[in-house]
Order: C-alpha cells, then sequence, then structure tokens
C-alpha cells in the first residue's frame, strides 16, 4: 500500500515525540508499505512566530507573515527525517516548493490549484520515506505561500490526492472523531465511521479534528481519510463515502466555534445591490464570511446586515465594512464578540423531520436565546451568547441521545419520503 501520514503539531512537539513519529513511520515501512510523512510545526510554533511579527507590526504583511510562517514546518520536516535516518531508514525532506505543491497568491490562507510530485515520486521509488513540510506552498509568482489554520492537514490530503495513495491517516492528539468535545461531555462517543459530507460540516463549524479544505478535498478525489492518535494505537475514524447505515442516524455530532466575531450594517438604504457591494469588497480581501441575516425595516426604505466573520478576521473586515458601508450612506458599524456558534449535524437529517424544531425547543427550555440561525441539508447552526456554548452543546447531546450508539437515533422523528 501507499499511504501518507500527516503528524499535528502536539504530535511532533518535541525531540521524543518526533521520535515517537519517525518509529511509526518506519513502522508502517517494514510491514511492506510506501509511506510519505507530512509535518506540522512544532506545538506552539506558528503562534510564536505571528507573536514575533506582531511585536515590529500590528498588521503585518501578508507576504512577509508566510515566508516567517512557513520556517515552522521546515524545521520539524527536517528533525524527522534525521529521526528516521537514525533507525537505519533512508530519508529525505522537502518544502512544498520541492515537491512542487503550487498555490494561488492569496497569502495566509493560499488555495492549492496544482501538485506536480516529481521529486516526491522519484524519492519513493528509490526506497526513501519522504517528510513534506506542511502548510506551505508556492504562487506563481514564486512566492511562498501558506494555506491557513490546519493547513498541513490540507497539505496530507492533496499530496495523497496526487500520488494515488490508497489511504491517508491524520495522526493527532485525539483518536478520532467524536460526537462532540469530550472535555465539555464526558459521554461523548467516537465514531467507527462518518461521511465525507458530516465531517465537512462539523470542519466548517468548529470542530477541530480535520481542516475543513481537507475534507473537501477528500472528498473530491475519494481519498480515503482515517483519524488516529500518535500517542495509543486505538482504532480512529474512517472519513469515507455516504452509505445506507450513516442515513439511519438523524444527528451524527455536535459543533461548536467560539472564534465568531459578528458586525452589523445599520440602516443601509435597501435598494438592489447594496448587499453585493458589502460582500464583493469582503470577498476582494479574502475574508470568509459565515452567516448573514438582512432585516428590513417597517416602510422598506432601510436595511440592516448581520453577519458573522472570524475572530481573527474581524480587525480587516470591520474596516472594509466601515469603508464599503462609509460610501452607502450606512448610519454605523456595530460589533460583537460575544457570541458562539453551535451547530447539530447529520446526514439523516435529509429524510426526517423536526430536527431543528427539536434544537430550538431544547434551547428554549434552558433559556439559551437564539441570534442567528443556518441551514443547510445536513445541518442546523445557531449563534448563541458565548457564555452558554457548553450548556448548549450539554443539552443537545443529551436531547438527540448521541452518547448512545444508534440507540433512539431515529426517535421522535418521522421519517420524509
Amino acid at each position: 500500500m501507499l499511504i501518507v501520514q500527516k503528524y499535528g503539531g502536539t504530535s511532533v512537539a518535541n525531540v521524543e515525540r518526533i521520535q515517537n513519529v519517525a518509529r511509526r513511520a518506519v513502522e508502517t515501512k517494514r510491514q511492506g508499505n510506501d509511506v510519505v510523512v507530512v509535518v506540522s510545526a512544532m506545538s506552539g510554533e506558528t503562534d510564536k512566530l505571528i507573536g514575533l511579527a506582531k511585536t515590529i507590526s500590528e498588521m503585518p504583511d501578508e507576504r512577509e507573515l508566510d515566508m516567517i510562517m512557513s520556517s515552522g514546518e521546515r524545521v520539524s520536516s527536517a528533525l524527522t527525517a534525521l529521526a528516521v535516518k537514525e533507525l537505519g531508514e533512508k530519508s529525505i525532506s522537502f518544502t512544498g516548493r520541492q515537491i512542487g505543491l503550487i498555490t494561488d497568491a492569496a497569502h495566509t490562507s493560499a488555495r492549492i490549484e496544482r501538485i506536480t510530485a516529481e521529486r516526491l515520486k522519484k524519492a519513493i521509488a528509490e526506497g526513501f520515506i519522504p517528510i513534506v513540510a506542511g502548510f506551505q506552498g508556492i504562487s506563481p509568482g514564486e512566492d511562498v505561500t501558506t494555506l491557513g489554520r490546519g493547513g498541513s492537514d490540507t497539505s496530507a490530503v492533496a499530496i495523497a490526492a496526487a500520488i494515488g495513495a490508497d489511504r491517508c491517516e491524520i495522526y493527532t492528539d485525539v483518536d478520532g472523531v467524536y460526537t462532540t468535545d469530550p472535555n465539555i461531555v464526558p459521554e461523548a462517543r467516537k465514531l467507527d465511521k462518518i461521511s465525507y459530507d458530516e465531517m465537512l460540516e462539523m470542519a466548517s463549524l468548529g470542530a477541530k479534528v480535520l481542516q475543513t479544505r481537507s475534507v473537501e478535498f477528500a472528498k473530491n478525489y475519494n481519498v480515503p481519510v482515517l483519524v488516529l492518535s500518535s500517542f495509543n494505537y486505538n482504532p480512529g475514524t474512517l472519513v469515507t463515502k455516504e452509505d445506507a447505515e450513516m442515513e439511519k442516524v438523524v444527528v451524527a455530532g455536535i459543533a461548536y466555534d467560539k472564534n465568531q466575531s459578528r458586525i452589523t450594517v445599520v440602516n443601509l438604504p435597501d435598494k438592489p445591490g447594496i448587499a453585493a457591494e458589502i460582500f464583493k469588497g469582503l470577498a476582494d480581501a479574502n475574508i470568509n464570511v459565515d452567516m448573514i441575516v438582512q432585516n428590513v425595516s417597517s416602510d422598506g426604505s432601510t436595511a440592516d446586515i448581520s453577519f458573522t466573520v472570524p475572530k481573527t478576521d474581524v480587525l480587516k473586515a470591520l474596516k472594509n465594512t466601515e469603508d464599503t458601508a462609509g460610501k452607502l450612506g450606512a448610519m454605523r458599524i456595530d460589533r460583537r464578540d460575544d457570541i458562539a456558534k453551535v451547530s447539530i449535524i447529520g446526514v439523516g437529517m435529509r429524510s426526517h423531520s423536526g430536527v431543528a424544531s427539536k434544537m430550538f425547543t431544547t434551547l428554549a427550555s434552558h433559556g439559551i436565546n437564539i441570534m442567528m440561525i443556518s441551514t443547510s441539508e445536513i445541518k442546523v447552526s445557531c449563534v448563541v451568547d458565548a457564555k452558554y456554548t457548553e450548556l448548549a452543546v450539554r443539552v443537545l447531546h443529551e436531547a438527540f441521545e448521541l452518547d448512545k450508539p444508534y440507540a433512539g437515533a431515529t426517535a421522535g422523528f418521522e421519517a420524509t419520503d
């Protein structure tokens, strides 16, 4: 088999853990497999590098920031290659550029356009265990780019797709995907498998096990992804194609995200094209907007538009919105940071009614007010006051009986055609 293994920051946090990663890679190789290893920066290193940049500039130039941040993965990849060599196997470290990982030019949040992987394939054929620095690539203009938080997951799955790997293994500090955060709900249950669509929603809605774009790659190229712990040998969670068994479970998991800020543009003229102007500016600045709500005044002359963005982008989003909204004649811009998004996810929602109603009723019965709502075929998200995040997760986990394997999975719901 050809296996890509990705190890996160906690898995390479120090020399001893890097040596453990090397042992796992060598074990996989000696079992008769070809293996490629993708590593993140050592735990805390990226934050340290960003902190250094911000001691000089409050809003660092993003091209230079990419140069700074990309160094973390280069260090861990070279150290891991050295550790593999010490165990008697051939190894070589590569940067994203050296394996031909080409991205667009969106610094700090670049998207992968293609991977040539010529040097990588050659190294595999020659019996090496290649160690690739994750999270980074090279733009068409030959500038170093990074892929955003969790970007090493995306590197790993994209590499697996590019070289035709049989499986991509994502090693982290948890041994799989749980129904929700076990730190909040001790009764949370590890899932044996989850569909690409469910995992995509969970990742985008705050679950930190996998990065969103890595799941998109896995789904688009049908790459089986196995989520495992680097600290034990427990069975993990397989992220794979949807099957009939998955549809029997109405809600598979609950995600939450405290990294949210809400911006409200107050009293905008209610005319065609106004919303387009607001969100075009944000899109041009590569700011990801999530939930959007528009309220029109009773006389129809003005409207308030509220939307959420990641806290990490709020300063940039606020400045961009102020510039645009001021030209459009808005009264003012409001910002709120003490919010969180809580979401329920499950492919079974497609064929069962009453799910949203049960969520709203459960939150209301515990005095939790809903500020914004967003839905899709397989998820319902609510923005609530941040102080109620943990309570909301706990009561929803209990209401949908997620501590019980499949028990009551369709209880209280009506199947629809």
